[in-house]
């Protein structure tokens, strides 16, 4: 699924005294297949943006167009659009409301009007790519972990197989074996069935694996590159309340310490073996 981004704005409260500009001239393409990473600080409009690619929200004015088809210009196809564009939220318990972990993920296909047969066919495919085992299908959701509700908010947008699934702080208030194990889930979605990914994250060494790092800002779109070249811009992103890689960081520090290093090595061997270069100079 590809997506496109023309002139979008978005005011709350507009013609009132709370009225706020959160989203101002933003233009993004996401080819089919692309995994993007959005970072900015806390009300820099990341989530505000995200909830327009399903329709949550309407656009104050520009255009969004999903396969080519402007998302509101009938709003009868919306419902179809929702489908095909799954958000899985920064809470999960916003997500999982049913008895249990099987109605829970059944919920969206059964609501595409799809057959007993099918929609459980959905179910247990979506909780196996996941992991969630068998044994916690029966479960109330309520008494999972964080990272099983994680796991299962992910499957019940997968069962009703979107093009693209976009995900608000899919790690957040997990540890860091949960965040592993959740992030592994969003990859091999993207890697082994070609979903549209857009993730959300204040953890810069999430976003160092995704193919193209969105940075924004004060409700605008700062940078957009690739990973190495974003977070080569150091000083830049500090300026915005942001963080880079643990990786550049150190390679950061040691420029400054007057070691010839790069700041384009990304992955620990990448940075071992440029600390290793400089140093034998």
């Amino acid at each position: 699924m590809s997506i496109k981004i023309e002139h979008l704005n978005y005011v709350y409260s507009e013609g009132t005294a709370y009225e706020k500009h959160a989203l101002k001239d933003i233009c993004l393409e996401i080819p089919h297949g692309e995994f993007v990473g959005i970072i900015g600080h806390t009300g820099s409009g990341k989530s505000t943006l995200i909830q327009h690619l399903n329709g949550l929200l309407k656009p104050t004015s520009g255009k969004i167009y999903i396969d080519g088809q402007d998302m509101w210009e009938d709003k009868s196809k919306l419902r179809d659009i929702r489908f095909k564009v799954g958000l899985v939220f920064q809470y999960p318990e916003y997500q999982l409301f049913e008895e249990t972990v099987y109605k829970d993920i059944a919920f969206g296909p059964k609501n595409m009007g799809l057959s007993e047969e099918e929609v459980d066919r959905r179910v247990r495919r979506a909780a196996a790519f996941v992991s969630v085992g068998k044994d916690l299908l029966d479960k109330s959701p309520f008494e999972l972990s964080g990272g099983q509700k994680r796991r299962v908010a992910i499957a019940g947008v997968l069962a009703m197989e979107p093009a693209c699934i976009v995900l608000d702080e899919a790690t957040a208030m997990l540890d860091p074996v949960g965040r592993r194990e959740g992030l592994s889930a969003v990859h091999r979605l993207n890697r082994e069935k070609g979903i549209t990914v857009v993730l959300i994250t204040h953890h810069m060494n999430e976003a160092e694996d995704a193919d193209r790092v969105v940075v924004m800002d004060d409700g605008k779109v700062i940078m957009d590159g690739a990973p190495r070249q974003v977070f080569t811009q150091v000083e830049r992103l500090r300026s915005m309340g942001l963080t880079v890689p643990d990786t550049v960081d150190l390679l950061d520090r040691l420029r400054k310490d007057g070691l010839d290093v790069p700041l384009t090595a990304l992955t620990v061997e990448e940075c071992a073996d440029a600390i290793l270069a400089a140093v034998s100079k």
